[in-house]
C-alpha cells in the first residue's frame, strides 16, 4: 500500500535526512523502515525557514510522525494537505534559480573563494543568497548553516534577498568563510573489547578525554591508570584532539595498569621475589603486535610538568584610576594569567569569521575565557581567515567600523544591568546574562602574527577577554519551541536596545540548569551592536513563537527603568565615547522600546519595526529617522530632533496599536 501526502513543511532542524539533501531541515522520527519517493518538490526561503511544496509517497504509514512547522504549528504531518502553492516544480539545488526572476535572464559566473582555491560558479542575478548556498552544498557538500558569504566586506545575511539586491555582478569574487565544526566524534576501546564513545571539543587535550573516561567508567579506571594509544603512538595528556584526530572518527585504545602482585618466599637464607603483572604485560604485548611497534621499553614514561613560564602579558586596560575591577573581572583575569604561566596555550576556535581564542585553565583541561584581538576582527589587518581588508574602514555590518568588535563586547556586558539597576563594582549577573567581558592587554606566541613573533612591547594586542560559559550546545542546535518565554524576552530586550546586527540562533548558547533541567539563554558576540546605522539589524528570535507573547509585568518594569542618557555617560566613564551616530541610534532604539513595551506590544511587533523585511526595503524605525531628518530645520539641536523622532514613533506606534 502506497501513502501519498501533499502539501508543504515548514522546519528547521533535521533528526532524520530523507536520502536527499533538499529535506535536510525536515524533522523525521520514524519507528520502522520505510521507503519513499519524491516528486513534484519545490523550494523557498521564506522568513529563515526552508519550505518543501511537493508530494512524498511511503509505503506505509503506521509509527510515523513528521513535525512540521506549518504557520506556526508543529502537526502530525498527516494532517497537513494543502495544494502546491507554485504549479511549476523547482529544480534540483545545481539548477536552482529564484521563483521571482524579474531580471536578467542571462546567467552570471561569480567566483568564490575558499581555504586559498577559486571555485568558479554559474548563477542568475535573481537567484536568492539561499539557492546559492543550497548549490554549494549540492557541489562541495558544505552545509548551508556552516556558509558565511562576504562580497566587498559585506556580509550576505539575508537569505531570502536576490543577489543582485547586493550588487554582485557578472566576474565578482565571493568570500566564502566556513563555519567548521569544533567537534570529534571519538572511540575508545579497552583491550578487553568495552568501548567509550565520545563527541568532544577539537580544541580538548588528552588529559580531557581520560578525565571523560574516568567518568563514564564510574570509578573503575582511574586516570593515573589510563595509557591512551593512537595508531600505535602513546598519547600524552597535553596532546590537542585537534592534532590527533586527521580523519573524521579516530579509534582510541585504552590500555588500564593494573596494581602489580608482589609475593616473596624463603629459598634458604634469600628470597625470591615475583611480580605478578601478567595482564599488563599481556595486554600491552598484544597491542604492540597489533600495531607492529616492534621493541619498546615498558616501563612507565615520567612526564616533566611544565615550568612556569613569563613570555607572556596579561593585563586589564583600564582607562581610570576611579575604575574598579569587579571581583568577578580580577577572578577572570587571575585564572587566565595562571593558565598561561603553566605553559598552556591559546587555541584558536575554528567558528566565526575572525580570530577568537579559549584561554585554557592551569590545569589545562578547562577553558575559562575567551580573547577576541581587535587586529584580528573580520577585514582586519591580521584576520586569519582571509577576508580582505576593509578599503573604508566598514565591518562586515552596515554601521559598524573595523576593529570597534572588542569595544562593543565590552559594552554589551556593560549596559546589560542586573534587574535591580546598573551594577557599580560587584559581579552581580546582568538581566540579560551576557558573560564578564573587559579589555585587556595580551602578548603571547600563539596568537597570529604574519610577519612572525618576537616578545616585544609593539606585538601587545588588544581586544576583549570574555569568560568562557559551559552549555549544552546553541540554540542552532535544537527547536526554539523548548526555549522559556522570559529567556527569549530577555535577549529581545537586549538586541532591540542595542540594535544588534548579528543576532543568529549560533550565538545563543543553551545552558541545562540544575536538576529539573531548565534552559537558561546566555547571549555571546556582540561586536556587530550599537550600530550607525540600523540597515543591518537582524533578530533571529523574530520567528520563534515566544516572540508573539507579552512582555511580563517584571520585564515592563526592567525596561521602564532603563535611562539611555545614564548609559552613555556609564561607557564614557569606562573609556568608550560612544561616536553621535551610535548615540543617536541607542537613544532611538531605547525610545522604541520603552515606548512599544507600554502600549503592550510583543517583542516580534517592536522587533519587526527595527529590522528590515528585504535588502532593499528600508525598516520602519529607518522611515522614522528618515522622516524626522526631512523635518528637521538647519541648526535643529540633538535634543529637539530626538524630540521629533518622539512624536513621529508616537503616531506610527499608535497607529499599529489601533490596526492589532
Amino acid at each position: 500500500m502506497t501513502t501519498a501526502i501533499s502539501g508543504f513543511f515548514r522546519c528547521r532542524s533535521s533528526e532524520f535526512l530523507l536520502g536527499c539533501s533538499l529535506l535536510q531541515d525536515i524533522c523525521i522520527r520514524a519507528c520502522q523502515k520505510i521507503s519513499f519517493n519524491i516528486s513534484n518538490l519545490q523550494i523557498t526561503y521564506f522568513q529563515r525557514h526552508w519550505e518543501y511544496r511537493g508530494k512524498l509517497e511511503f509505503d506505509s504509514m503506521p509509527n510515523i510522525l513528521i513535525d512540521s512547522r506549518f504557520r506556526g504549528l508543529t502537526m502530525p504531518i498527516a494532517k497537513v494537505a494543502l495544494t502546491p502553492e507554485y504549479e511549476e516544480p523547482l529544480n534540483h539545488p545545481a539548477n536552482l534559480t529564484s521563483q521571482n526572476n524579474m531580471g536578467s535572464s542571462e546567467p552570471i559566473v561569480i567566483y568564490l573563494t575558499v581555504n586559498g582555491s577559486v571555485i568558479p560558479m554559474r548563477i542568475m542575478e535573481s537567484d536568492t543568497i539561499a539557492s546559492v548556498k543550497l548549490r554549494i552544498q549540492a557541489s562541495k557538500g558544505f552545509f548551508v548553516k556552516k556558509q558565511k558569504l562576504v562580497f566587498e566586506g559585506r556580509e550576505l545575511a539575508r537569505n531570502n534577498s536576490c543577489v543582485r539586491d547586493y550588487g554582485v555582478s557578472d566576474g565578482n569574487v565571493l568570500h566564502l568563510v566556513l563555519r567548521i565544526s569544533d567537534l570529534q566524534a571519538i572511540t575508545v576501546k579497552t583491550v578487553c573489547g568495552k568501548k567509550f564513545e565520545f563527541h568532544i571539543e577539537k580544541s580538548r587535550n588528552v588529559g580531557y578525554v581520560k578525565q571523560q573516561i574516568a567518568k563514564k567508567g564510574k570509578g573503575l579506571i582511574d586516570i593515573k591508570d589510563q595509557e591512551l594509544i593512537c595508531d600505535g603512538e602513546e598519547l600524552e595528556d597535553q596532546r590537542l584532539i585537534h592534532d590527533i584526530c586527521k580523519i573524521n572518527d579516530a579509534m582510541i585504545h585504552l590500555l588500564v595498569r593494573k596494581p602489580a602482585k608482589v609475593r616473596a618466599k624463603p629459598i634458604g637464607k634469600d628470597f625470591e621475589v615475583s611480580i605478578d603483572a601478567s595482564d599488563y604485560l599481556e595486554n600491552r604485548t598484544n597491542l604492540v603486535r597489533e600495531y607492529q611497534w616492534g621493541k619498546k621499553c615498558l616501563v612507565g614514561k615520567i612526564i616533566k610538568s611544565k615550568q612556569l613560564q613569563r613570555d607572556f602579558l596579561l593585563e586589564p586596560l583600564v582607562i581610570s584610576s576611579e575604575i574598579e575591577l569587579s571581583l568577578v573581572i580580577k577572578e577572570l583575569i587571575n585564572s587566565t594569567c595562571n593558565g598561561l604561566e603553566r605553559g598552556n596555550e591559546p587555541i584558536r576556535s575554528t567558528d566565526g569569521t575572525g580570530g577568537a581564542y579559549f584561554m585554557q585553565d592551569s590545569s589545562g583541561l578547562s577553558y575559562v575565557s575567551v580573547f577576541k584581538p581587535i587586529d584580528e576582527e573580520p577585514m582586519a589587518v591580521n584576520n586569519p581567515r582571509g577576508l580582505p581588508l576593509s578599503y573604508d574602514g566598514e565591518g562586515l555590518k552596515k554601521g559598524t567600523r573595523v576593529g570597534g568588535g572588542a569595544l562593543r563586547e565590552v559594552a554589551a556586558y556593560l549596559l546589560d544591568h542586573p534587574m535591580d539597576g546598573p551594577r557599580t563594582f560587584n559581579s552581580e549577573k546582568g538581566f540579560a546574562g551576557v558573560p564578564p567581558t573587559v579589555m585587556v592587554k595580551c602578548l603571547h606566541k600563539g596568537f597570529n602574527y604574519p610577519d612572525g613573533y618576537e616578545y616585544d612591547r609593539k606585538n601587545v594586542k588588544v581586544g576583549s577577554l570574555q569568560m568562557f560559559v559551559k552549555n549544552d550546545g546553541s540554540c542552532e542546535d535544537m527547536g526554539p519551541r523548548a526555549f522559556p518565554v522570559d529567556e527569549v524576552h530577555k535577549i529581545s530586550v537586549l538586541d532591540i536596545r542595542l540594535a544588534n546586527a548579528d543576532r543568529h540562533a549560533g550565538n545563543i548558547l543553551v545552558q541545562k540548569d540544575g536538576k529539573g533541567g531548565r534552559i537558561v539563554l546566555v547571549p555571546i558576540d556582540h561586536g556587530y551592536c550599537l550600530p550607525e546605522s540600523f540597515e543591518d539589524c537582524t533578530f533571529e528570535w523574530l520567528y520563534w513563537p515566544q516572540a508573539r507573547q507579552p512582555y511580563s509585568p517584571d520585564i515592563l518594569d526592567y525596561i521602564k527603568s532603563l535611562d539611555a542618557e545614564q548609559d552613555i555617560e556609564l561607557l564614557k566613564f569606562h573609556g568608550w565615547n560612544l561616536p553621535p551616530k551610535c548615540a543617536r541610534n541607542f537613544r532611538i532604539s531605547t525610545m522604541l522600546l520603552k515606548k512599544g513595551a507600554e502600549r503592550g506590544l510583543t517583542p516580534f511587533t517592536i522587533g519587526s519595526i527595527v529590522c528590515r523585511k528585504t535588502v532593499k526595503e528600508e525598516s520602519v524605525i529607518e522611515q522614522i529617522i528618515h522622516e524626522a531628518i526631512e523635518a528637521e530645520l538647519p541648526g535643529t539641536s540633538e535634543a529637539a530632533f530626538l524630540k521629533s523622532v518622539s512624536t513621529i514613533m508616537d503616531r506610527r506606534l499608535d497607529h499599529l496599536k489601533k490596526a492589532m
